[in-house]
Order: structure tokens, then sequence, then C-alpha cells
């Protein structure tokens, strides 16, 4: 197995650098550093995770609006709280802080845990996740290595290897547990953090403004576009689905819950069906007086892990009064507060009542930002 690469500098040094940097250069005026409460920090390092902190920022502060503390989080219906997420991606972020915050209700009289190894322990939140709460709320030493920090130290020990593997986690821990430093906590771990995600991007890294050029050992290779290591790649599979836009008299139309794992789940859709037989089989069933119309253009929505291509089904019938469990009547005037699939509430928003055309298909998603 690979060593560990030799620190490029000593703890103390690099330490000193990175400071220097921050304190001209970085970050110091995010909401959630405005007061870094555990729950304020633990909320926006959720939301964080593989989103930008340009999209972060008006979630955050329409989260905290509506549940200021843990026990508001807690309390509340899940479906509120996927309401709030829509749009945010990667909704088992929303579905496990909700589950983690009932969990700190019952189980911790309603505060976070301060220490890392009880807040991993927690649904959703791993160990740079729980380093980083602890860090930045209470200042005390905890090591974080997300995927900034993972970018920065691969790049400045050229680590070899694709991160996700154990191995070369390991040697990147390792490393992160070199640097980490036992004074002004909250600052080096956004220091770090920043490093990575203003300086050493991952498309376009600025190195020339790098407080480590001179001692990065991808950037004197000139190999910066090189580290991190992908992940190997494996060609997307295209999976196919009829989503049925059926609507009532009143302009209203059926939606139904996802179960609440898997694909989408806990949130609302509109109904799937595999091909148009098992779709036509349904309404058949549960909606005899129905009629189609022309299906609407096919688009496609990316996941990480495989494609799907949506294929809205417009129906129309004049009424329904037996909808069964887990479906509802959603109108879209007057929308309610419940959490909806991303292409789904694409569509939804496009609806006008008794439009005569229909609106185009949403654009294709990308899976930057997960489901």
């Amino acid at each position: 197995m690979t060593e560990t690469p030799a620190p490029v500098l000593p703890a103390a040094t690099f330490q000193r650098r990175l400071l220097e940097w921050f304190d001209v250069h970085g970050r110091h005026d995010l909401p959630w550093q405005q007061e870094r409460t555990p729950y304020r920090v633990w909320v926006s390092e959720i939301m964080l995770q593989q989103t930008q902190v340009a999209t972060v920022i008006p979630y955050f502060a329409r989260f905290m609006a509506r549940f200021p503390d843990v026990r508001a989080l807690a309390e509340a219906e899940q479906d509120e709280v996927l309401h709030l997420w829509t749009g945010l991606g990667y909704y088992a972020r929303g579905r496990n802080l909700h589950k983690a915050a009932q969990a700190i209700v019952a189980e911790h009289g309603g505060e976070l845990p301060a220490e890392v190894e009880a807040l991993a322990a927690l649904p959703g939140i791993g160990r740079s996740t729980a380093g980083a709460i602890v860090a930045q709320s209470q200042g005390h030493r905890a090591v974080i290595l997300d995927g900034n920090v993972k970018r920065s130290l691969s790049r400045l020990h050229a680590v070899e290897g694709w991160p996700g593997r154990p191995a070369v986690e390991r040697r990147l821990w390792a490393l992160a547990e070199h640097y980490t430093p036992h004074e002004r906590l909250p600052d080096y771990t956004q220091a770090m953090m920043d490093l990575g995600a203003t300086l050493c991007r991952r498309g376009a890294p600025e190195c020339g403004r790098c407080p480590f050029a001179d001692v990065c050992v991808a950037h004197a290779r000139g190999e910066e576009r090189r580290f991190p290591e992908s992940k190997p790649k494996k060609a997307l599979p295209t999976r196919t689905t009829r989503m049925l836009l059926l609507r009532d008299g009143q302009g209203r139309v059926l939606l139904e819950q996802r179960p609440a794992s898997g694909l989408w789940g806990g949130l609302w859709s509109l109904p799937q069906f595999d091909d148009e037989a098992a779709l036509t089989a349904w309404l058949d069933v549960h909606a005899p007086a129905s009629r189609l119309e022309t299906p609407r253009p096919s688009f496609i929505h990316v996941f990480s892990h495989f494609r799907l291509e949506i294929t809205p089904q417009p129906a129309r019938v004049e009424r329904l009064d037996a909808v069964g469990e887990a479906r509802r009547w959603y109108d879209p005037e007057r929308p309610d507060a419940i959490g909806l699939a991303a292409p789904v509430k694409a569509l939804l928003a496009g609806l006008a009542p008794f439009a005569l055309d229909p609106p185009p298909a949403p654009e294709p998603v990308s899976a930057s930002r997960g489901e």
C-alpha cells in the first residue's frame, strides 16, 4: 500500500500561511458565521454538501426563519421540511436532518452533542461534518475532510488515486490531522473550505493567488487538473418513465407521495408508470371517465447513477371522488406547502389552468445538485 505523502510544510508554517491568507481574502460574512450556534452550523454544513454557497444562502435564511432551533425542526412534519428543501437537491439530506433533530430532542435533551463521535452517530452526519460543527461552533480541535479539503490536499501533495477509495481517504485524513491547529479553529476550518472553494477550484484553480503555490507538488508538475484523480467512470444507464398529469375540472393535478426511501423518498410526485400500457391500465381502474391528451415532449433528469427520461402524459377527468391513500389533489394556482420532486415542481410551475397550449418541457437537469 502507498504510504501517506510527507507533509510539504511543518504544521505551524502551513497554519500561519493559511490564516494570513484567510484574514485578508477569506469569507467572513456568511449568514451562519454571524451566530455560530451548533444548530445553525449543522444546518449550514448539511445544506453545503454538494451545493454551492450562493445557492444555499436563501435556503438557509428561509429554513432558519421557519425552524429557528432544533425543537422547531423536530416537531415539524416531514412534508414541510421537504417543501423548504425543494430545489436544493439530494433530498435524503433533508430527511436525515429531520430524523437527526428528532433524535437530538429524544436522546440528547434538545442539545446537539459536543463530541465528534456522538454527532457522527446521528443520521446524515459523518466524521467530517461532525468535525466542522465542533470546530466552528465550539472552537474545539476537530479535523475536517470535505470535498474542498480533499481537493486542496490532493493537489498539494499529488496524492495518487481517487479520494473515494478508503486507502486514499486514510492518507488524506492523516494529512488533515497533521495540519489542524489547536487555536483559531473556527477560522482555520473555514479557511480550509474557502481555499478549495475560491482558489483550488475543481475546474480552474487560481494557483497564482494561492499561498501554497511554491510548495504544491501538482503545481510544480503542471498537473493541477489531474488531482484529485476522478472516480473510474461508468456509462450512465438511461431509464424511462411516464408521468401522469391528471387534471380535474377545477384544474387541480393528482399527486402521489413517493415511498419514504429510494428515489425522491417522501416527496410528492406525479404518478409514474413504466410504459403507456401500465398508465392506461391504471386509468381504466381508477379514473375510467378520463381522457388522454397528446403527450408532452420528453426530457432528461440526471441522477448520479442513472439518467431518467420523463414523458409527461396529460389527461383530464371531470371528477374523481376517491384518490386513495398517499395521493392528493394539488392546485398549481394555490400550491400547498409540500415537498416536490424537482422535475415535477418544474412541470407544475408551467401549468396554467385551462391553457390550450402546453408549456415547453423543462430543461435537462444536471447531476451536480442530485435529485
